[in-house]
C-alpha cells in the first residue's frame, strides 16, 4: 500500500510542477528554477517552460494511468520504469538547472522506486 501512496504522490507532484511551468507567474517560475524573474519573462523561455510542463503533466497522467489500468507484474514494472525516468530527469535537472530538483523531484521518485522494487 505504501508503494501506491508514494507513487501517487510522485504523480501529483508532476502535475503540480506542470501547473507551475505552464500557468505559474513569472515569480513562481523564477523561484522554482532559481532564475531571474526577468529571464523567465522572455517569450521564448515561457514557451520552453510550457513545453517542459507538458512533459511533466504527461508523466503524472501516465503514472495514474498505470496505477488504474494495469495490474500485477506489468503494473509494477511500468511504475518502476516511470520512477526511474523521473529520477534520471531529476539528476540531469539538478546538474543543469537547479540543484534542489534532485531533492524535490528525484528523492520522492527514488523512494518510490525502492519501495516498488521491494514489493
Amino acid at each position: 500500500m505504501f508503494a501506491y501512496i508514494i507513487t501517487g504522490l510522485v504523480a501529483i507532484e508532476a502535475i503540480v510542477i506542470m501547473v507551475v511551468e505552464m500557468f505559474g507567474s513569472s515569480k513562481q517560475q523564477a523561484e522554482a528554477f532559481e532564475l531571474e524573474e526577468s529571464f523567465v519573462k522572455i517569450p521564448e523561455v515561457k514557451s520552453l517552460l510550457g513545453n517542459q510542463g507538458v512533459y511533466n503533466g504527461l508523466f503524472g497522467a501516465l503514472i495514474f494511468a498505470t496505477m488504474f489500468l494495469l495490474t500485477g507484474p506489468q503494473q509494477i514494472l511500468m511504475l518502476q520504469l516511470e520512477m526511474l525516468f523521473i529520477l534520471i530527469a531529476a539528476i540531469y535537472g539538478s546538474l543543469t538547472a537547479a540543484r534542489k530538483i534532485i531533492l524535490v523531484q528525484g528523492l520522492p521518485a527514488a523512494i518510490a522506486l525502492l519501495v516498488l522494487y521491494l514489493k
